[in-house]
């Protein structure tokens, strides 16, 4: 480990596990100075799952890979003969099994099989979605006679050996058998004529590999989405490849397509967002250098504005996003934490690395390397409690690479969000119905904050908080936080606890939960942890703002500085960064006005403001800096605070945004 941890506070962390149960604490990350993938925190390890390809394979391509509950894993790839070429190769698809979270695997099957006798057939580009209500997974691929993706005819007759077909199989007993090909090539690729096709036809189309979703949230709970690219005719007779979600509300007996997105738009992945709107993550076909983003907040049936995401460099490679708490409440911290794995480069297919945003994906300040030589695509999934799986190819055609991380191994630290070993920790004011600005809180009022503790872990544990500025909070008396056995996957939340404002905090307008807990069991060991600020009067936004239609987040920009054993002094300055985003429909103006960070006001160079931020665009300003002062070096932290001004059409509105505790020691 890197060094012995300090007594000083220290934020809400995630994924933390490790340095606190081994007695350090450490944020690692890509761009740390000499952090190997197999340095702490955490553990991960990487197999070849695919040995070299044996007969009647002489490739092996496309990964695919979904987690179902008792510990099984389905990792799925094509084989290929006779050459790596894509479909109309006569390709297969093979399949391994592991019944203990990925740690071992059964051996190798073929699911779907192709012909290389005439006339010849294939199955390519494998996808892989799990039903967690009716209990099924579905196997989605391309289904090839004579023509491939960039060859096909238009038309959906999928007796026309010149036209790509899909199909989609499906498993009621976690991937032992599967059901006979069944053909969805008239839903997934409109036109049913080959020699005059109207705009909106698709020519060539395909599942894109990897793994879909399922919604968990609102209004379409329980939808299966499953993404696809296709190349589409355009009103002006030109073609584009654009992305489309293909989904089912009624557990894979029915499918519909959604309407085509963007442009350059290949394989695509979709992500569940804390709100239940659906993140769509992108390749780019053309090159850009970038991965393309847009949002759809009806399910997947259609998608809004589709903008660059410049935090996610990418050479035009398959990629994967997914959701780091798949069983999280909506609207919660947790929710809100997403992991995404691609090849971080613009220039070669090489650098894979696994990144975390803690804001539904506005902001990626996390990243961590798997395999800095040659990777591939590659397709990640949460497999047992407290444990990721990242399937790659980590050659151009002989190669599938299983690698397996623990949470702590991410080294992320999220706003609103502690650990302590396999627990998370979040927090929240209570009384949300009561309105501060006819009502703010006063000097020796108490205000009701409800602490809600998840075990990811595999065993049960017992939870103990020790000191904090809430009451009744720790043991012994009643309303305490304290809960023995908390099984695994079980969660509590104690709502009792109150915090008594200070007259320093009535004067400051918030206040910040300070709490310590312990734990024994499965989660042996302790943590010090500070919430998100709680605002006490009206005009403040915590956490990250909203304003406007604009989306206003900020984060610490050294995040491979581990300041337990780096701690910031009086004196020092900390780079920040701000990531502002415009959700609305009108071109604005984005001005902070105040803060505690310099340079950040206009005018000036290096400020914040943005003067034409057009609709689904965004921009982050990384010249901020703050000087720490001797007060805030002795409390361990400091917090972010600033004040913006969006001006619109309809007129300038401002607010005041309070960052999460930054620590500094």
């Amino acid at each position: 480990m890197s060094g012995p941890r300090r007594s000083g506070r220290r934020a809400l962390s995630l994924l933390a596990a490790a340095t606190l149960l081994a007695g350090a604490s450490a944020t690692f990350t890509a761009t740390a100075a000499g952090a190997a993938p197999t340095d702490p925190p955490g553990t991960i390890t990487t197999s070849d799952i695919s040995g070299s390809p044996t007969g009647p394979f002489a490739a092996y391509r496309i990964p695919a890979l979904a987690s179902l509950p008792d510990g099984v894993v389905l990792a799925a790839w094509d084989g290929r003969p006779g050459s790596a070429a894509d479909a109309p190769n006569p390709n297969s698809i093979v399949m391994r099994r592991s019944t203990d979270g990925g740690a071992s695997w059964g051996t190798t099957t073929t699911v779907r099989a192709g012909s290389t006798t005439a006339p010849k057939s294939g199955y390519s580009d494998p996808s892989l979605v799990y039903d967690a209500v009716a209990g099924k997974v579905f196997l989605f691929s391309v289904y090839s006679k004579d023509q491939g993706f960039a060859g096909s005819a238009y038309g959906n007759d999928d007796a026309d050996r010149q036209v790509i077909s899909a199909q989609v199989s499906e498993s009621d007993d976690a991937g032992l058998t599967w059901s006979a090909p069944r053909l969805i090539t008239s839903v997934v690729k409109p036109g049913s004529s080959s020699t005059s096709p109207t705009t909106g036809d698709v020519r060539g189309m395909f599942a894109s590999s990897g793994e879909g979703i399922q919604l968990r949230y609102g209004a379409h709970a329980g939808r299966l989405v499953q993404e696809f690219a296709g190349t589409v005719l355009q009103a002006d007779g030109s073609t584009a490849i654009q992305a489309y979600s293909v989904y089912s509300d009624d557990h894979g007996a029915t499918w519909q397509r959604g309407a085509f997105v963007g442009t350059g738009m290949d394989e695509n992945k979709v992500v569940e967002l804390s709100d239940g709107r659906i993140l769509l993550n992108s390749r780019d076909s053309a090159g850009g250098g970038y991965r393309k983003i847009a949002v759809s907040d009806d399910g997947g049936a259609t998608y809004g504005a589709v903008t660059q995401d410049t935090e996610l460099p990418d050479p035009t490679n398959n990629a994967s996003i997914t959701r780091v708490y798949p069983a999280a409440p909506a609207g919660s911290a947790e929710a809100q934490v997403l992991l995404f794995t691609n090849t971080a480069s613009q220039s070669s297919r090489s650098n894979l690395t696994a990144r975390v945003s803690c804001d539904d994906g506005a902001t990626w300040p996390y990243a961590r390397q798997i395999n800095a030589g040659y990777s591939g695509y590659s397709t990640a999934t949460r497999l047992t409690p407290g444990w990721f799986g990242v399937l790659y190819e980590s050659s151009d055609s002989t190669a599938m690479e299983f690698a397996r991380f623990d949470d702590a191994w991410l080294g992320a630290a999220c706003d609103g969000i502690g650990t302590l070993g396999n627990l998370s920790i979040t927090g929240t004011r209570t009384d949300s119905a009561r309105d501060l600005s006819a009502s703010p809180y006063a000097a020796g009022e108490t205000v009701p904050y409800a602490v809600t503790v998840r075990n990811h872990g595999a065993s049960a544990t017992t939870v103990t908080p020790t000191a904090g500025n809430l009451a009744p909070f720790t043991p012994p008396g009643t309303g305490n936080c304290r809960y023995a056995g908390l099984g695994a996957g079980a969660s509590y939340t104690c709502a009792m606890p109150r915090h008594t404002v200070t007259t320093t905090e009535a004067a400051q307008g918030y206040f910040v939960p300070d709490t310590t807990w312990s734990a024994t069991g499965d989660s042996t060991g302790a943590a010090h942890v500070l919430g998100v600020p709680v605002a006490l009067t009206s005009g403040i936004q915590t956490g990250s703002a909203t304003l406007a239609a604009v989306t206003i987040s900020g984060a610490r920009s050294d995040t491979g500085r581990d300041v337990t054993t780096a701690p910031y002094a009086d004196g020092d300055t900390i780079p920040y960064t701000f990531r502002v985003t415009n959700t609305g429909t009108t071109t604005v103006t984005v001005a902070p006005t105040a803060g505690n960070l310099s340079p950040l006001v206009p005018s000036g160079a290096g400020n914040c403001r943005y003067t034409s931020l057009a609709p689904g665009a965004s921009y982050t300003c990384s010249t901020p800096r703050h000087t720490l002062t001797g007060a805030e070096a002795a409390q361990g932290y400091f917090l972010p605070d600033t004040s913006w001004t969006v001006t619109s059409p309809a007129g300038t509105s401002g607010t005041r945004l309070l960052g999460a505790p930054v620590t500094t020691a």
